[in-house]
C-alpha cells in the first residue's frame, strides 16, 4: 500500500531506483550481517552479546558512533569460521541482486577477523566466499571483488602485513583487486601507511581510501597525493579547503557518499541537507552507496532515493554512470553495464 503522503514524483523516483542496475563501491560486508543472521550466528558460536536479546527490531539501535562501533564489534565475534563468512556472502548477493546491483567490490577486513578470531584461516576463508561469490552471483548476474581494509588502528606493521595479505589473495585469483584505508581517521593520518600502499600499488592492487569522515580536507588531499587513493570513501568533509574540491575535480577522484551513514557518523552535521548536491554542482564525481547497510538500518536503494529526493532524478542516472566508470571491473564489464545503464535511462524518458 503506498502511504497517502507519498507524491506521484516519489512513485517515480522510486521506480528509477529499482530499475537503474547499480554499482556498489561502499560497501563493508561484515556491515551486512542480517540482524537475524547475527543473532542465529550468536547462539550458534555462544557469544553471549545483549544484542541478541530482545526484540528483532533493537537489535542494532544505537545512539551514538561508538555503540556502532561496538556493534560491529559484536557482529565480528559472531563470524568465527569460514563457513559463517560464506553464508554472508550468499546473503549479500541475493539482498544486491534484489536491488539490482550488478557489480560489487566489497570491502573485507582480514586484520580485524584475526584480531577477534586468532585462529581464522584467511585464505580459506576468502576461499569460501568466493565460491559462493561466483556461484551464487552467476545464478542471479552480481560479480563482486574484493578490497582489503587496512585497519589505521592496528597500526603500520600490521597494516603492511594486510597489504602482503592482498597481494597473495589477488595472485591466487580470488578477486581481490585493491586495498582501502579504514578505521580511526582522526589519530592515524594517511602519511603512516604510504609504503603498504606503495607495496599494494607496486603488485597491481588498486588504492582506495577512507578520509574526510571524521578528519578534514587534508586527509582528504594525503589521501590522494600521498597514498595514491583512485577513490575516496565519503570525502564531505573536502568541501572545508576550496583547494582540495579543485583538486578532486581536477583529477576525476570520485567520492563514494553514504548519507545515511554520514549522518548517523557524525560527518554531517544533525540537521544539516548531505553535501552531495554541492558536491556534485562543483563537478565532483559523485557516487551513492551505503557503507554497512543492515547495522545502519537502510539499503542501497534507500541511500539512491536519499540522493534522488536532494539533487533529482537525472542526477541519479549520473551517479549510477560514474560508479561504473569509478569501479575496476574490465572494459568489457563496464560496457556492458553501461549499455544497462542506458536501456533504464531510455525508459524513464520513454515509459513506452
Amino acid at each position: 500500500m503506498i502511504d497517502p503522503q507519498t507524491t506521484a514524483a516519489d512513485v517515480e523516483l522510486g521506480r528509477l531506483v529499482r530499475r537503474l542496475p547499480k554499482v556498489q563501491l561502499h560497501c563493508h560486508l561484515e556491515g551486512t550481517v542480517r540482524a537475524e543472521t547475527f543473532r542465529a550466528l550468536a547462539a550458534e558460536r555462544g557469544v553471549d552479546s545483549e544484542r541478541a536479546r530482545g526484540t528483532l527490531e533493537a537489535t542494532y539501535a544505537f545512539a551514538t558512533f561508538r555503540e556502532f562501533l561496538l556493534t560491529f564489534a559484536e557482529v565480528c565475534k559472531t563470524l568465527q569460521r569460514p563457513e559463517d563468512y560464506a553464508r554472508l556472502a550468499r546473503d549479500y548477493v541475493v539482498d544486491a541482486a534484489a536491488q539490482n546491483v550488478r557489480h560489487a567490490e566489497l570491502f573485507i577486513s582480514p586484520s580485524v577477523w584475526t584480531f577477534f578470531h586468532e585462529d581464522l584461516d584467511v585464505r580459506e576463508t576468502v576461499a569460501a566466499m568466493r565460491a559462493v561469490f561466483d556461484d551464487e552471483g552467476a545464478r542471479r548476474g552480481v560479480t563482486v571483488a574484493l578490497i582489503c581494509d587496512l585497519t589505521r588502528n592496528f597500526g603500520v606493521e600490521r597494516a603492511f602485513d594486510t597489504a602482503r595479505v592482498a597481494v597473495g589473495l589477488a595472485e591466487a585469483g580470488f578477486g581481490v583487486v585493491g586495498v582501502g584505508l579504514g578505521g580511526d581517521e582522526a589519530n592515524f593520518p594517511p602519511a603512516l601507511y604510504r609504503e603498504p600502499f606503495d607495496f599494494a600499488r607496486a603488485h597491481g592492487l588498486h588504492a582506495v581510501a577512507h578520509a574526510g569522515e571524521a578528519a578534514g580536507a587534508t586527509s582528504v588531499r594525503d589521501a590522494v597525493e600521498i597514498l595514491g587513493a583512485e577513490r575516496i570513501g565519503h570525502g564531505v568533509r573536502a568541501l572545508e579547503d576550496p583547494a582540495v574540491v579543485d583538486l578532486l575535480v581536477s583529477r576525476r577522484i570520485p567520492l563514494e557518499l553514504c548519507p545515511t551513514s554520514n549522518r548517523l557518523t557524525g560527518a554531517v552535521a544533525a540537521g544539516s541537507p548531505h553535501p552531495i548536491a554541492e558536491l556534485d554542482a562543483r563537478g565532483v564525481v559523485c557516487t551513492v552507496d551505503a557503507d554497512d547497510p543492515a547495522l545502519f538500518s537502510t539499503t542501497l536503494d534507500e541511500e539512491y532515493r536519499i540522493a534522488g529526493r536532494a539533487c533529482g532524478a537525472a542526477a541519479l542516472v549520473r551517479f549510477a554512470a560514474n560508479a561504473i566508470d569509478a569501479s575496476f571491473a574490465s572494459p568489457r564489464r563496464k560496457a556492458s553495464l553501461r549499455r544497462e545503464l542506458s536501456a533504464a535511462a531510455g525508459l524513464e524518458t520513454n515509459p513506452a
